[in-house]
C-alpha cells in the first residue's frame, strides 16, 4: 500500500526558562521573571518551573491564593497578553477549600487552561497538603496540541499515553512538564523525559528550576527539547540560568510517524 505523504508549515516557538526561584517570595519572583521575558525576541510559548512565583513549598495554607483573586493568575495573564504569547507554569492555588499544585496555561489573549497535577510527589510528603487533579488536559494552540503536565507525573506513563485517533492525528502532539526536580535524581529525570518522547512519538518539553533550596535540595536545570525519536534539539546547561527558544514544525512530527508508525499498534 503506497505511502501517504502529510506536509505541513506549522511551527511553534518555545521558550525553556530554567531559572532560581526565591524561597516563598512572590513579588521577588515575579520581578526575576519579568527580567527573564525581557530577554526574549519573539516567541509563542513560554514555560517556567513548578509553583512558579512560590518554589515548590508545602506551605499551601500561607501563600495559596484563590483562583479568582490571585497575584499569579493577574501577572501571568498581564504579562501574556503585554508580550503577545503563550505561558504555561504552575502555581498554589485554593479553591473549594482545597490545595491544588495548579498547571495554568495562558493564551494571548487572556484566556486559560488548568490542569491540577495528577501525581503528587509522596516523598515530600506532597499528598498531605494538597488535593490531586482528576483528568488529563490537552491544549490547542497554533495547530499543535499541547498535554499538561507537572513534576512528578513523569513517572507515570499510564496516565500520559498517547495514541492515533485518526489516519494522520495522535491524541497530542507535544507533552509539556514544568518541574521542581532534584539533582539527586536528574538520571530519572533525564531518561524519563527521553523515554515519554519515544513512547508517545512526541515532541517532549521539561522545564526544571536551578539552585537549592530552602530545604537544601540541589536542582541541576537540565531543562530540554525532545523530537518524537528522543534526540535532543536542545539542552540547557546544569546548574546555570538560560533561556533558550527553538522552533519545532508539524512537518518534522508527521514525517516520524509516518516513517514509523508506533502509535498506531496501542490499543487502549
Amino acid at each position: 500500500m503506497q505511502s501517504i505523504k502529510y506536509f505541513s508549515m506549522e511551527s511553534l516557538k518555545i521558550t525553556l526558562v530554567q531559572t532560581i526561584q526565591h524561597w516563598e517570595n512572590k513579588e521577588k519572583n515575579l520581578l526575576h521573571f519579568s527580567q527573564h521575558l525581557d530577554k526574549i525576541d519573539t516567541t509563542d510559548l513560554v514555560l517556567f518551573p513548578e509553583m512558579f512565583h512560590t518554589g515548590f513549598s508545602m506551605n499551601a495554607e500561607n501563600l495559596a491564593e484563590e483562583f479568582t483573586d490571585s497575584l499569579a493568575v493577574r501577572w501571568l495573564t498581564s504579562q501574556a497578553i503585554q508580550r503577545k504569547i503563550a505561558i504555561y507554569t504552575s502555581f498554589i492555588c485554593k479553591e473549594n477549600g482545597h490545595y491544588f499544585n495548579r498547571g495554568l496555561f495562558v493564551f494571548p489573549d487572556g484566556k486559560m487552561e488548568i490542569y491540577d497535577k495528577r501525581k503528587l510527589f509522596t516523598l515530600a510528603k506532597e499528598e498531605l497538603h494538597y488535593s490531586p487533579g482528576k483528568s488529563e488536559k490537552i491544549v490547542e494552540y497554533k495547530g499543535f496540541k499541547l498535554f499538561l503536565s507537572v513534576c512528578y507525573d513523569l513517572r507515570f506513563p499510564e496516565i500520559q499515553r498517547n495514541k492515533m485517533v485518526s489516519e494522520r492525528t495522535a491524541k497530542y502532539d507535544v507533552l509539556l512538564n514544568v518541574a521542581n526536580w532534584p539533582e539527586r535524581r536528574n538520571f530519572h529525570w533525564k531518561s524519563l523525559m527521553i523515554a515519554r518522547a519515544i513512547e508517545n512519538q512526541c515532541y517532549f518539553v521539561g522545564v526544571n528550576r536551578v539552585g537549592t533550596d530552602e530545604n537544601q535540595l540541589s536542582e541541576s536545570g537540565d531543562s530540554r527539547l525532545l523530537d518524537p525519536f528522543g534526540v535532543e534539539i536542545s539542552h540547557l546547561p546544569a546548574g546555570e540560568e538560560a533561556v533558550e527558544t527553538i522552533e519545532i514544525t508539524k512537518e518534522k512530527l508527521f514525517t516520524i510517524r509516518e516513517k514509523m508508525n508506533f502509535l498506531k499498534d496501542f490499543e487502549g
